[in-house]
């Protein structure tokens, strides 16, 4: 018996290895196949006729779908699991780069851009269905492989993209594959081993809390309760977490039980579309009311300062340093690839801060700061090569930092929401920075970055007020 429990246990880490892998793989494919298409959309909007204006008003499209779907989509993939949201994502966005490749007339195009803006979320989905296979000790190494995995396909995308332009009619020959590499992405979300997934989750939360038992057998009777409370927490967290991966929801007291069949094989009943919006709704409301408000401003606030950054960096440097395009753009490849490479370290990172992921993620918002700072303020190009050398590594680490501090105060549970509304907070940012940027710039090139120093610096004097308070509710739950 011992020894059959073993070869359990030296399977387990196998094959949550390979679904991890799968999962890296979605999200290297997704990327890639985006960022083909990203760099062209603007010149293929200019050549179907539309004025700046128009162009501008069918771009921002987009964002302003995502702002209002990521975290209706995510809250919607607690509820049905990540199994059936990803495939639905993953088929609708193949739908809309589809579209996107018979556009003849802007109209097709608005039309082609609207099932993608609705639920172009496959990457959220991916992150929260990490989060429900890892422990919380493993999550920030897993998320920045992930990362590393997603901002690769990113890099290489435009690369290809490029090339598929140079022949005649290349951007519907971009779309059509774009829309091709999302079908086959649906195909691998369909293979994964989705019943290994849950036994590997259910399996790690028992073992744990075995070793915990056997620890504490010596223990007095009020520890043994306190012991069993304890336990019973963890399970009702393990069954939630179980619910999201496999899209089943547990029963409670009195109510009827619903599942979802996703594996085609078990006899089920489809949970109606009002129960489903109920349940969408009821936690889209419990994240609005909790107590995470600082940890949204906080995000907010670095998103914009950093996007300030950005947002005019290529005329910055021909205004300032008399810097051409194609040097300017050897610069944001090199800042880019170095942000990919940098999830590497967040591992390693967050062990030697013994996973305390709110000092980490102060520090890494004041590095940050102090490299816009001297960006904003840099004699030489030399300045600021120095600047994004660092600050795309203090920006890597500190997106991972603030994603795991919401999930460990939102829980598991609710990873899909929580995950979601980070994203739906970001494209506030997406929609706040441009115009902030437009108007900066009509005092001075710096004007956006400086601006961007002040968002970064009113991010760190809230961090430094709410970290103690954060650090004293985590000693108070362990006590």
């Amino acid at each position: 018996m011992n020894n059959a429990k073993c070869s359990i246990l030296n399977q387990i880490p196998r094959r949550r290895t390979r679904i991890i892998q799968c999962i890296y793989v979605v999200g290297f494919m997704d990327l890639f196949a985006v960022s083909m298409i990203i760099p062209l959309l603007s010149h293929h909007v200019k050549a179907l006729g539309a004025s700046p204006t128009v162009a501008g008003l069918v771009g921002s499209t987009y964002g302003i779908l995502q702002l209002f779907s990521s975290t209706i989509v995510g809250s919607w993939s607690d509820v049905v699991g990540r199994r059936y949201s990803m495939l639905m994502c993953l088929l609708l966005s193949a739908l809309g780069y589809c579209l996107l490749g018979m556009s003849t007339s802007i109209a097709l195009f608005l039309l082609a851009r609207i099932p993608v803006g609705l639920f172009k979320h496959s990457l959220s989905i991916c992150r929260a269905l990490l989060s429900d296979l890892v422990s919380e000790v493993e999550r920030p190494l897993v998320m920045g492989h992930f990362n590393v995995a997603s901002s690769m396909g990113f890099i290489l995308g435009p690369v290809v993209g490029g090339y598929l332009t140079e022949h005649e009619g290349g951007f519907y020959i971009s779309s059509f594959t774009c829309a091709a590499i999302f079908l086959l992405n649906a195909g691998l979300v369909w293979l994964l081993p989705w019943s290994d997934a849950l036994t590997l989750r259910t399996d790690a939360n028992s073992d744990s809390s075995a070793s915990n038992a056997s620890c504490h057998d010596n223990d007095n009777h009020f520890t043994s309760t306190q012991q069993n409370c304890s336990q019973g927490n963890s399970n009702n967290q393990t069954t939630a977490s179980a619910a999201a991966v496999t899209g089943s929801v547990a029963p409670e007291k009195n109510q009827r039980s619903w599942s979802w069949d996703l594996d085609w094989g078990e006899e089920s009943l489809l949970p109606s579309a009002w129960r489903q919006l109920s349940s969408v709704g009821s936690k889209i409301s419990s994240v609005a009311s909790s107590d995470m408000w600082d940890l949204f401003l906080v995000r907010l606030l670095m998103a914009m300062a950093i996007m300030l950054y950005y947002s005019n960096f290529s005329l910055a440097m021909e205004e300032r340093f008399m810097l051409k395009p194609k040097a300017t753009g050897y610069l944001i490849s090199y800042s880019s690839t170095l942000g990919a490479l940098a999830g590497f370290l967040v591992g390693p990172i967050t062990k030697l801060y013994s996973n305390k992921m709110s000092a980490l993620l102060l520090h890494s918002s004041v590095v940050t700061c102090c490299l816009i700072l001297l960006y904003a303020a840099a004699p030489s190009v030399w300045h600021v090569l120095l600047s994004s050398t660092f600050i795309a590594i203090s920006t890597t680490i500190g997106r991972t930092c603030i994603t795991d501090l919401v999930l460990q105060k939102g829980g598991t549970h609710a990873s899909g929401t929580l995950i979601g509304a980070g994203q739906s907070v970001t494209a506030v940012g997406r929609v706040l920075a441009p115009l902030l940027s437009g108007l900066a710039q009509e005092f001075s090139p710096c004007g956006p970055p400086i601006l961007g120093v002040g968002l970064a610096l009113a991010a760190v004097v809230l961090l430094l007020v709410r970290v103690p308070k954060w650090d004293g509710r985590g000693k108070r739950k362990e006590a």
